[in-house]
């Protein structure tokens, strides 16, 4: 058996905006794969998941490929102009969105061949852009301060909303 697409979870597994087909695959071993396939998000995973393993496999999937669409929908770029405009802040060599941050809202290098280079969760991309500006004005502040002392958090409450960015942050399990 090479591949064949498992239509139990297919018909039951809906994103926001896609449908969703999953593909077991005798070839895939250890790696499960996601992409966008003639408008179908398509899941490979190996033959030899479980179902219940395959259910967590996909819900994981189909999450990120929606921060990943509503990721889409926010330019960073625009947004981090506004903020240096606006306040003064540093210009970053580069600002992008990153899957992989687990325990951070952002992250900025302020040293080395990369520094400059900010990096924003995409789990931040289906919340109020308040709160992405936020996240993105702590970073570019970084730029300039890097710890957190106190003329660092005096920079941070010329936002606005800082607040209540804060306190949003703080509810959804991670402070500054």
């Amino acid at each position: 058996m090479t591949e064949a697409p498992n239509h139990s979870l297919a018909e039951n597994v809906t994103g926001d905006d896609f449908s969703v087909r999953v593909v077991r695959s005798a070839r895939r071993t250890k790696t499960v794969q996601g992409q966008m396939v003639d408008g179908v998000f398509e899941i490979r995973i190996p033959a030899s998941l479980s179902e219940e393993d395959e259910a967590y496999e996909v819900d994981k999937m189909v999450a990120r490929m929606e921060r990943r669409r509503a990721a889409d929908r926010i330019d960073l770029d625009e947004r981090v102009t506004r903020l240096v405009d606006g306040y003064g802040l540093s210009q970053p060599r580069s600002i992008r969105w990153v899957p992989n941050q687990e325990k951070r809202w952002g992250s900025c290098t302020v040293a080395g061949p990369n520094s400059g280079d900010v990096r924003i969760s995409d789990r931040l991309a289906g919340w109020p852009v308040w709160v992405v500006d936020y996240v993105i004005f702590h970073e570019l502040i970084h730029l300039d301060i890097a710890d957190h002392s106190q003329e660092f958090h005096e920079q941070m409450d010329r936002y606005p909303l800082a607040e209540r960015a804060r306190g949003f942050l703080i509810a959804k399990g991670v402070g500054e």
